[in-house]
């Protein structure tokens, strides 16, 4: 099949998330500007750049992790495991509240940002916002922002490294999928590129 984007692929659900995949889940955490924190899934995210590092994630609507980064300045990336899957979905709530509280997590201070991170979580990247970028549709109309951090600390829980590597399989990530599926990754394979 093939269809032109403008027009819609005819088919029940859009399968453009369906074919981006897997996708990594960026687990934001913010603080808005009076102190309040929290914490939301994005499935659109991923890391840009190694030297010097950058995530990027993207926010359909004017949300309140977009609201505190631009306020503040300010987010922590943390990664979804399995282990915290329902404690991520929870996250996800449209209730007002610290996402931390009513998804049962602790929070852990960090070093460099005032965000706090998730404690359960394995790896934590303490990030200060670099650029939003706003991104049109066809009418010019902004309702989707591209939202751009610098990666200043890493936190990564010892128990995970091995032999100077991270054993990324050990620790489970969970990835979006299409519509509503996830995938774990548990399954880890090496190829080497050519010279």
């Amino acid at each position: 099949m093939f269809y032109e984007t403008a027009k819609g692929s005819g088919l029940a659900l859009d399968p453009f998330k369906a074919v981006v995949v897997p996708r990594p889940i960026g687990w934001i955490s913010t603080l808005s500007a009076a102190g309040a924190a929290n914490l939301a899934p994005y499935s659109f995210f991923n890391a840009f750049s190694d030297d010097p590092y950058y995530v990027a994630f993207g926010s359909g609507g004017r949300k309140d992790t977009l609201a505190n980064v631009e306020a503040t300045g300010e987010f922590v990336f943390n990664l979804a495991t399995h282990e915290l899957r329902e404690a991520m979905n929870a996250s996800s709530t449209s209730r007002s509240g610290d996402e931390f509280e009513l998804a049962g997590l602790a929070k852990a201070a960090c070093r460099l940002v005032k965000p706090p991170r998730v404690a359960a979580s394995p790896v934590a990247l303490e990030c200060r916002h670099f650029h939003t970028v706003p991104l049109p549709n066809d009418a010019g109309e902004v309702r989707d922002w591209l939202v751009i951090g610098r990666v200043v600390g890493v936190h990564i829980d010892d128990r995970f490294i091995r032999e100077g590597r991270v054993d990324t399989s050990a620790m489970k990530p969970v990835a979006r999928l299409g519509y509503s599926e996830y995938a774990t990754v548990e399954q880890v394979w090496r190829m080497r590129r050519p010279d």
